[in-house]
């Protein structure tokens, strides 16, 4: 009976599917997305990162949001929209939080997370409002690329320097450097990611996931044996818990500070909350476009039925995960694989989201896995998001300078906010001087000003004597 009532719910027949294929389809989509219960906790937590120690956010009660958001989210994209994309807090959005607003930027945990909750509310109402599909029409298609290829860079330089690949050299005047191969959690890393990148060339499923358990297993097994040579930063890494389940934890949930907009005036406030919602937008828009096609849901010009229903979920997605402390939560790319094991209905994503919630008690287990462990997982999923690259218009430089500015200046200087204003300026700049302003959509260059104002704040602001 249950059967019958999924089959009437989802449309296994009219979608040419079955539920042990739905089921198996959710089941590897989890796979492939589980990493995100380690490494977004590991993120928040500054886990493994030098000078950060201990002002990150706790491991279990983000690990327990983590799920809780992911699970329910997905649960409610799959009914909401019948369509097989999960959702789960997104990398590259979390490093916005923990090394720009918080780290970079001096906010608290509270307040950096009520910036992606307004953020959140601020997509929501432009999806109401049908404004959102206005924006996508309206930004160049080079640009949107361009921030998924910079935002995959940052995320890789970012699991380089967890690992203590690239570091800030002490004595030295150059910016970065190659660290030590003379430690465990070097030894673990590079191992780690040859064997997460031979997974990869095998097209073994669920690669990211097998990688990190196979880094922590060999972390666990070197820091039993040689523990006092250059061992794990991170208390409880690499050491088997004393228990395997806990009691999820929800300290964190709900705390919000609203006196972010204060601490960072208003205009960098609306210009730090733009810049978000623009790299949650255009993630999305990606993700829905490659997974849509890849499972054949567009139309013939490329359009996603009830695309709003699934920005809707997505966009609440954003506000749920900073009022959960979890950062935003969005579409991930990696529904993708379980599209390629045949799945085609939302019941794909609350199969995934039903693995998520059960994933909430296994906390002990989790806190095993050192950052290290993650890192090559981080330095992956930056090779993923550079795929896009090839679809630049290289040989049009009106089109692939700006592209170009936007990809480097994000990890270069540690923003994705920056790259994308970088891109905006540099876009309206090329077009105005080469006698092409008029093709520029007017929002373009709206942007452009708005982030042109941000970039002189801080004249502005020693102009006033603030």
């Amino acid at each position: 009976m249950a059967g019958a009532f999924l089959e009437r719910w989802f449309g296994f027949t009219e979608r040419h599917t079955d539920l042990a294929t739905e089921v198996r389809a959710g089941v590897t989509t989890f796979m492939v997305m589980a990493y995100i219960i380690f490494v977004n906790p590991i993120v928040l937590g500054y886990s493994g990162v030098a000078g950060l120690e201990g002002k990150g956010l706790p491991f279990s009660p983000t690990l327990t949001v983590t799920c809780l958001t992911a699970g329910l989210l997905s649960i409610a994209m799959g009914i909401a929209s019948n369509y097989p994309f999960a959702l789960a807090p997104g990398m590259g959005l979390n490093a916005v939080v923990a090394f720009e607003l918080v780290a970079g930027r001096g906010l608290t945990w509270p307040q950096a997370m009520t910036i992606v909750f307004l953020e959140g509310v601020v997509i929501t109402l432009l999806v109401l409002t049908r404004f959102r599909q206005a924006m996508l029409d309206a930004v160049p298609l080079g640009l949107k690329r361009a921030i998924s290829v910079g935002i995959g860079l940052f995320i890789a330089f970012i699991g380089f320097f967890t690992a203590g690949f690239v570091v800030k050299p002490d004595k030295s005047p150059l910016p970065v450097g190659l660290g030590r191969f003379d430690t465990l959690p070097a030894v673990v890393f590079v191992l780690g990611f040859v064997l997460t990148a031979w997974l990869m060339a095998r097209r073994v499923r669920g690669a990211l996931l097998i990688g990190i358990l196979g880094s922590t297993a060999l972390a666990i097994v070197l820091n039993g044996a040689v523990g006092g040579w250059q061992g794990f930063p991170t208390p409880g890494a690499a050491t088997l818990p004393r228990a395997l389940v806990q009691a999820p934890d929800f300290s964190t949930f709900g705390r919000l500070d609203f006196g972010a907009i204060a601490r960072l005036g208003v205009v960098t406030a609306v210009l730090v909350t733009f810049s978000i919602m623009l790299s949650d937008f255009f993630d999305t828009v990606g993700t829905i476009i490659g997974v849509g096609g890849k499972g054949g849901f567009l139309d013939a010009h490329g359009r996603l039925p009830r695309v709003d229903r699934v920005l809707l979920v997505d966009s609440l997605g954003a506000a749920a995960g900073g009022l959960a402390n979890a950062s935003s939560n969005t579409t991930y790319i990696e529904s993708a694989a379980g599209v390629a094991e045949g799945g085609r209905t939302g019941l794909v994503p609350v199969v995934t989201g039903v693995l998520f919630l059960g994933a909430m008690w296994l906390s002990p287990l989790a806190s095993v896995i050192p950052a290290q462990a993650t890192a090559p997982a981080l330095v992956i999923v930056g090779f993923y998001m550079m795929a896009v690259a090839r679809d630049i218009p290289w040989d049009d430089y009106d089109e692939a300078i700006p592209a170009f500015v936007t990809m480097l200046v994000m990890p270069f200087t540690w923003s994705i906010t920056n790259g994308i204003g970088a891109g905006f300026i540099t876009y309206a700049a090329v077009k105005l001087l080469s006698g092409q302003g008029r093709r520029v959509h007017w929002m373009v260059y709206a942007a452009s000003v708005a982030f042109v104002v941000y970039f002189a704040l801080s004249l502005v602001e020693r102009a006033l004597g603030r």
